[in-house]
């Protein structure tokens, strides 16, 4: 089915889309100017390789055709033909195709999967494990405990990281204390949904599907990404009160029972948008245009 829609329709959405994201880009943008970075926000722009500019386009996703949408004649992956634009679906799919299958068995993978919610945040601490000052990634923060107090939390409790994209920063000490030994060739089999990083990371499968699918999802995956990376950092290592950012102290129970449940909201909320992630691919892969 193809959804037709008029200006007065599809332009006050395209507006709204644009000033949620200038809303959240807006302090990132301006720290590009100076020589300061946010260990939090910032991170939403750096790890992600996706930019302001991208995030802030609107896409109403696969199936929807827009009156009057001249300026897309130019747009990558769009079909521009008797004054009405939209996905070039076949296109799309003759590059994106198999990102599309691979998002699909992922997040349905993980989907079906029990959370583990004991890890408690650990992977921020295996990653500076016995590092030289010199060598760690936000310099201009100070470790709470510092280093020797760091390392002695890793040491002192089970590492259980099953997640690739994390596990590959640890540093070479901590990777023989991981229980587990993720590869990316075993994403599939070990992401769970109980893992910070696999929750942010359904931000990165939102932009590669886009434009297939609506901003409105990218931009929800996105929100939630920032709100989890705020507590993967109050519970890592090192001290950002100076940002507002109150520690999560994994190192005692209290911390521990704090990080678990707001873990297990995040893993909450973010099911629902794994759901939407799927059933996206399942409509991308199933849409018939017509030609």
């Amino acid at each position: 089915m193809v959804d037709r829609l008029t200006q007065d329709q599809w332009r006050p959405l395209e507006a709204a889309h644009h000033a949620r994201v200038e809303a959240l880009t807006a302090a990132h943008l301006h720290r590009k100017q100076g020589a300061h970075r946010h260990p939090v926000e910032d991170f939403m722009f750096t790890y992600y390789m996706y930019s302001p500019a991208a995030l802030r386009r609107w896409h109403p996703g696969v199936g929807v055709l827009l009156e009057g949408a001249a300026e897309r004649r130019t747009w990558k992956l769009y079909r521009y033909g008797d004054r009405v634009a939209g996905l070039d679906l076949q296109a799309f799919l003759a590059t994106r195709s198999p990102t599309v299958r691979f998002v699909r068995q992922l997040l349905s993978s993980t989907q079906d999967r029990r959370a583990n919610l004991g890890c408690f945040g650990l992977h921020e601490w295996a990653m500076l494990y016995r590092q030289p000052p010199a060598q760690r990634r936000h310099l201009d923060w100070p470790l709470r405990l510092g280093q020797a107090g760091t390392d002695e939390v890793v040491e002192s409790h089970q590492i259980r990281c099953s997640h690739f994209d994390a596990f590959r920063f640890f540093t070479e000490p901590a990777r023989t204390l991981n229980t587990l030994c993720p590869t990316r060739d075993s994403q599939v089999a070990m992401e769970q949904p109980g893992c910070l990083h696999a929750t942010m990371d359904l931000y990165k499968w939102a932009y590669k599907l886009s434009p297939a699918i609506a901003s409105n999802l990218t931009a929800d995956c996105f929100d939630l990404a920032r709100e989890v990376r705020e507590l993967d950092m109050r519970a890592a290592p090192y001290d950002l009160r100076p940002l507002g950012y109150e520690p999560v102290a994994i190192e005692t129970a209290e911390g521990k029972a704090t990080y678990v449940g707001a873990q297990r909201d995040f893993a909450s909320r973010a099911h629902v948008l794994r759901r939407r992630l799927v059933d996206a691919c399942n409509t991308i892969l199933t849409t018939d245009l017509g030609g």
